[in-house]
Parts: C-alpha cells; sequence; structure tokens
C-alpha cells in the first residue's frame, strides 16, 4: 500500500519529479545528467536550445501527472502546500542555471536578475506549456518555437548567427 511509502503528498510530489527528471529528491539541479548539460554548453545559441528541447521533453513527460496533481491538490491542504514547495523549488532551479549563463555574459543585464528569473520561469513552467498546448490547441513543435523565441528576444542577449 501507499501508506508504508510516506504520505499520499510526498508520493505525489515524487512521481512527478522523477516524471520531469528522472530523479526525485536532488535539490539541486546542477548535480543531475541535465545539469552537466546545462553547464557544459558552449554558446547562447546552444543554451537556449538545450533549454527549449529539456524543458519541452519535462512537460511532454510530465503533463499528466502534473495535472492530476494540481487537481489534487484543490482538495488537500498538505499536497497544496509541498505543491507550493515545489514551483519554488523548481524556480529556484531555474535561478541556478541562469546564473550559469548571466556569469558568462550571456543573459540580458537590462532587466534585473529576479526579473528575469521569473519570467523565464513563466515561459517554462508547465502551466504555460499546458495552457499553450492543451487549452489553445497548439502542437508541442509550435510550442517549442514559441519558446525559443521567447528566451532569445527576452532573456538571452541576442543570439549571433539569429
Amino acid at each position: 500500500t501507499v501508506q508504508g511509502q510516506g504520505s499520499k503528498a510526498k508520493l505525489l510530489i515524487a512521481s512527478a519529479e522523477y516524471a520531469a527528471v528522472r530523479v526525485s529528491g536532488e535539490d539541486n539541479i546542477l548535480n543531475l545528467e541535465i545539469g552537466h548539460r546545462y553547464q557544459a554548453v558552449t554558446s547562447a545559441a546552444e543554451a537556449v536550445d538545450l533549454l527549449v528541447d529539456a524543458q519541452t521533453g519535462m512537460h511532454e513527460r510530465s503533463v499528466g501527472l502534473w495535472l492530476a496533481l494540481t487537481g489534487a491538490a484543490n482538495g488537500d491542504a498538505d499536497l497544496d502546500r509541498q505543491l507550493t514547495d515545489l514551483v519554488a523549488s523548481i524556480t529556484g532551479q531555474d535561478r541556478r542555471v541562469l546564473e550559469i549563463y548571466r556569469d558568462r555574459g550571456w543573459l540580458r543585464d537590462d532587466i534585473p536578475s529576479d526579473e528575469l528569473v521569473e519570467t523565464y520561469a513563466v515561459f517554462c513552467s508547465i502551466e504555460t506549456f499546458v495552457r499553450i498546448t492543451r487549452h489553445d490547441g497548439w502542437t508541442v513543435d509550435r510550442d517549442r518555437a514559441w519558446l525559443r523565441r521567447m528566451l532569445t528576444e527576452v532573456i538571452f542577449l541576442p543570439l549571433q548567427g539569429d
């Protein structure tokens, strides 16, 4: 039974983490294989491509579970708190990755860092993916192209060759 594995909320959150990044319970994305790839890119264009592909893949793997999780959180205060913590953690992971790219001089510097992180978090959130692909009827490829354009126009400095 599920009871032997901990609370329902913790099990659902762990499942969502595993679906998205194929690991659960890791506090720092930079310790994961995808984090190593984020750190290894050598150009802003390569970073944008990796971010878009990684985010899209995470969303495609976890969208069904995410919808179930958010629906269940409406009637479960413990799950709602843990979901809030998960979203904050995701934003923290986004910040870690963007700090690498800011240090490399690839991000816009005319927007405060906190605003850049929050803007990125909105663009790359699963909620945005659900809205665009489920509610607005866009294909995943169209969403991927939109996300790439938003990152290149709003988050990153102009990419060479774009």
